[in-house]
Formats: structure tokens, C-alpha cells, sequence
């Protein structure tokens, strides 16, 4: 029998139990199969990545570096691992590394083998890879994928962005494809080819976690974050995109055991291609400098510079004789554009200074005091020593427990002649208790500087400033800590009885 569902039969109908079985089922099973197909239908394939690793596999370079070690030296002497004693390697390595020590005559000399990975950016025999792949080595090999081997010289490296050119003898080179990491979207599928722990080609592929990612040991580099699983031995190697495409050079990792962990880091390719230009042109990199050094601006920071949000980079100390100095930067200004392009983060300042061309002037945008300002400063060269000025600041008399609830004395002369003291103003902290202070995270040894934007001169006009201040409302204080200035927010409560 066939039964013809239509527009009429509604759920009313079924659940009634005015229609009859059959059709009941037929137009369950239509259901089901309409559920079960329309997830199938619209779901996105995977990617395949098969055609992009025959196409650029040919230019992806093994890289080995070689160096003799004095036998001296305390850092070659090879370890035993740590292994059972009843294991069936204990013997074996405890007899190879007792030959290999450095006190026996019969040993070999000692040499140090790094491993890394790199690519062919030119059919003349350009390679990139990472800085620390080939630093302090004597000897460089370059192995192709059709076991050619190349011996080769170091164009230029730096270290700060890690990246390093080297050139070897050949003609008609494979070369890889380059992009461009400006338009890089968060959860792009990437892929990487390396040498991890030794295993030549080896591809892995995940997606871009984040863009722009300072990290402690680099701030001029805005690095591609991924999940990538990169391991020793895939530094220096390319990372692409699905257009196979370099987008990046796979760099660092962040582990807490020395293998991968999720977290996967690459220099982005232009910022790899500025660095390759320069180092081929003067065998150096040059980048600006503006001469401030910045943190972030935390919520109850920008409560106490009438902020309707954190954003921007805060000014904690401007160096002298430095472009901010001259253009009139202060301290407490919050930069929150550079050069048309706004700051949402201190982490994002950095990399747009550096990547300025020197001797040229850019605009800078600040809040003083709750008004937004413009200045224009004149980008200098980086230092090759970027010696930071760091003020100085120590006085004598001692002050009672205030509202701060910390002990704080004027600077003596003996201690305004250590390193990182400031030449006048400032107190220095000689004890905190329980209160504002150590809420704000003030420690003993600090140096206190300025306080809602005014300079802190001795310990009697820090009183007078603390008895003016508004109370259960954020301020800024200025403090110096191992030669580092940092800003604080402090809260006093409504009245000093509360906690």
C-alpha cells in the first residue's frame, strides 16, 4: 500500500492518533532521514595536504651544525642517562659513555651536533632558518631531500627575531612559495615540515591559536601562535598556509618538558623577509626606537586615569636623550595609537616602533590626565646596547605607619650612588604591612616615585600627597623595583579603620 504524507498531516494529527500506523512510520523514518543526511551535506571536508607537501617538501632543508668542545669544558661532559640498574641498556651506556669521557685516552673527539630545519628561498641558494640553529657553529651542512649536502656560510643572523641567512653553492634550486602574514586569521589550518629529533620531512599540521603574541625573551616580534606540534629539531623550518603558501618561520615552543606541549610559536614572514632584505643588503638588522619603557594598563589602572577601558600602553619611564624625551613623552602618558594604528595592549607597541623607518617622524597619540594628546616624535636606530637609564633613588628620616599602612625613609647619598637610584625625589620602603600598600603590591625595597601623578620629593610631601588622595577610588603610583620602573593602582578605603 502506499501512503502519501503531506502538508496536512501535522504533529497534532500524529500525536492524536488520527492518522493511521503506516503513516505514522513513513513519515517518522522521512524524518530520521532527513536529520541523519542534513549534518553529512553540510559539513566541510577536511583539508588534504598531500599535493602541498609533494610541491615544497624538495625545498625544505635539513640543517646540522658542527663544533669542537674543549674536553675542559664542564658543560660537554656526557651524562649517563638515568636508567633501572636492571635494565638491558644500563650496561651498554654506562661502557659507551665511560669511553666517551673525557679522561679517557682512547676516547674520540668530542663534537657538538645541533639539528634544525630550514627552507630554499632563492634558486641561487638562499636559505632561512633560525638564528640559534647555526650560532656558534664551525660548520654548517645543508642537506637536500634528494641527499644533496651543501656546505654553508652565514650570511647574517639576528637575534632578535631569530632569524638567520645562509647561502650555499648551487644553481636551479627548488625554492618555496612566500605569503604574507598580514592578513592571517585566527583558526586558519597551517602545516609544518621539519626535522624533529632527527626525523627527516616530517609533516605536522593544526591551526593559527593567535596572532600578534609577545613573548618575554622578544618583544619586537608579534608572533603566529599554533598548535602545530613542533619539537627540537623543527626550528627554522616553514610554516604554510593551505594555498602553500610560507607564512612563518616555526621558531619556539613553550614546554615544561622539552617536547611539545600544544603551544607552538613562528616569526611571521614578513617580518622574516624585512630581516632577510637587510641582512643580504648590510649584513645587519636596524630597527626604531622610541626610548620608553611600557606596561599594561590594568582595570583599576585606568579607573585612576578616567579610562572608560584599559587599552593603550602606560609609560612608566622615558629614557633621556631619547625620541620620546624629545618629543615630550611624560611619565603616566598612556599611548593608545602609533602612526594611525591604535594600541590595544603594551605588547602591540613595540613591533609597530620597531618596523618604523629610522629618521622619519610618526604621530603618536596619548592620554595625559584625562586629555588626548598628539605628539610627533622622530624614530631613532635601536641601540646595539640598549643601555636603559634606569633613575636612581634612595634619602634618610623615617615616617610613622600612614594611610598606606608601609614604613618609608628619604634616600641617602650613599644610597642614591647605587645602580638604578634616581638622582633626586623619591622615598625608598623600609617595611609593609597589612593594609592599601601591600594590596597594591607594594614591597620592601621599592622605591616610590610618584604618586596620582605628582613626584614624590622626600617622605613629609609623600604624607601631605597620601592625606589628599580621594579615597575608596583607584590612583596611579609610580614605583622602582630592581631598577625597573612599574605603576600601581592603589585604592585607599573610605576611612583608615577598614581593613
Amino acid at each position: 500500500m502506499i501512503v502519501k504524507v503531506t502538508p496536512e498531516a501535522t504533529l497534532r494529527d500524529i500525536f492524536s492518533g488520527a492518522l493511521n500506523p503506516s503513516l505514522i512510520f513513513s513519515g517518522c523514518l522521512l524524518l530520521l532521514l532527513v536529520c541523519v543526511h542534513a549534518p553529512l551535506t553540510s559539513a566541510a571536508p577536511l583539508p588534504d595536504f598531500t599535493d602541498m607537501v609533494q610541491e615544497n617538501s624538495a625545498a625544505v632543508v635539513n640543517i646540522s651544525t658542527v663544533a669542537k668542545r674543549d674536553d675542559t669544558e664542564a658543560s660537554g661532559r656526557p651524562q649517563i642517562p638515568e636508567l633501572p640498574g636492571d635494565s638491558p641498556f644500563h650496561d651498554f651506556f654506562r661502557k659507551f659513555f665511560e669511553e666517551q669521557a673525557p679522561g679517557n685516552p682512547d676516547a674520540p673527539p668530542r663534537q657538538a651536533a645541533s639539528l634544525g630545519s630550514g627552507f630554499i628561498i632563492s634558486t641561487d641558494g638562499y636559505v632561512i632558518t633560525n638564528s640559534h640553529v647555526v650560532a656558534d657553529a664551525k660548520e654548517i651542512i645543508v642537506r637536500l631531500n634528494d641527499r644533496r649536502e651543501f656546505v654553508a656560510e652565514i650570511v647574517g643572523a639576528d637575534q632578535r627575531s631569530d632569524i638567520a641567512v645562509l647561502k650555499i653553492d648551487g644553481n636551479d634550486l627548488p625554492v618555496v612559495k612566500l605569503g604574507s602574514s598580514v592578513d592571517l586569521e585566527v583558526g586558519e589550518w597551517v602545516l609544518a615540515i621539519g626535522s624533529p629529533f632527527g626525523f627527516d620531512y616530517s609533516v605536522t599540521q593544526g591551526i593559527i591559536s593567535a596572532i600578534g603574541r609577545s613573548l618575554p625573551n622578544e618583544n619586537y616580534v608579534p608572533f603566529i601562535q599554533t598548535d602545530v606540534a613542533i619539537n627540537p629539531g623543527n626550528s627554522g623550518g616553514p610554516l604554510f598556509n593551505l594555498d602553500g603558501e610560507v607564512i612563518g618561520v616555526n621558531a619556539q615552543i613553550y614546554s615544561r618538558t622539552g617536547g611539545f606541549m600544544g603551544l607552538s610559536f613562528a616569526v611571521p614572514i614578513d617580518v622574516v623577509l624585512n630581516v632577510y632584505t637587510q641582512l643580504r643588503e648590510t649584513g645587519h638588522v636596524t630597527r626604531g626606537w622610541l626610548g620608553v619603557l611600557i606596561q599594561d594598563v590594568t582595570r583599576e589602572l585606568a579607573e585612576s586615569f578616567a579610562m572608560d577601558k584599559p587599552h593603550g600602553a602606560l609609560v612608566a619611564q622615558v629614557l633621556p636623550d631619547s625620541p620620546a624625551a624629545a618629543a615630550g613623552l611624560e611619565v603616566g602618558d598612556v599611548i593608545v595609537e602609533y602612526d594611525g594604528t591604535g594600541i590595544a595592549f603594551s605588547s602591540d607597541l613595540p613591533p609597530l616602533v620597531g618596523n618604523s623607518k629610522i629618521n622619519t617622524k610618526v604621530p603618536l597619540k596619548v592620554i595625559r590626565a584625562g586629555t588626548r594628546k598628539t605628539l610627533k616624535v622622530l624614530i631613532a636606530e635601536l641601540p646595539e646596547q640598549n643601555k636603559l637609564a634606569r633613575a636612581q633613588n634612595p634619602a634618610s628620616p623615617t615616617a610613622p605607619a600612614n594611610a598606606m599602612k608601609v614604613l618609608v625613609r628619604n634616600l641617602t647619598d650613599t644610597q642614591r650612588e647605587k645602580p638604578g637610584m634616581p638622582e633626586a625625589g623619591g622615598i625608598i620602603v623600609e617595611n609593609v604591612m597589612p593594609g592599601p600598600g601591600r594590596a597594591a603590591g607594594i614591597r620592601r625595597g621599592d622605591v616610590i616615585l610618584m604618586i596620582n601623578n605628582e613626584d614624590v620629593t622626600d617622605v613629609s610631601q609623600f604624607e601631605q600627597l597620601l592625606d589628599e588622595l580621594p579615597r575608596a577610588r583607584s590612583v596611579p603610583i609610580l614605583i622602582q623595583r630592581g631598577g625597573a620602573p612599574t605603576f600601581l593602582a592603589l585604592k585607599l578605603p573610605e576611612n583608615d579603620e577598614e581593613e
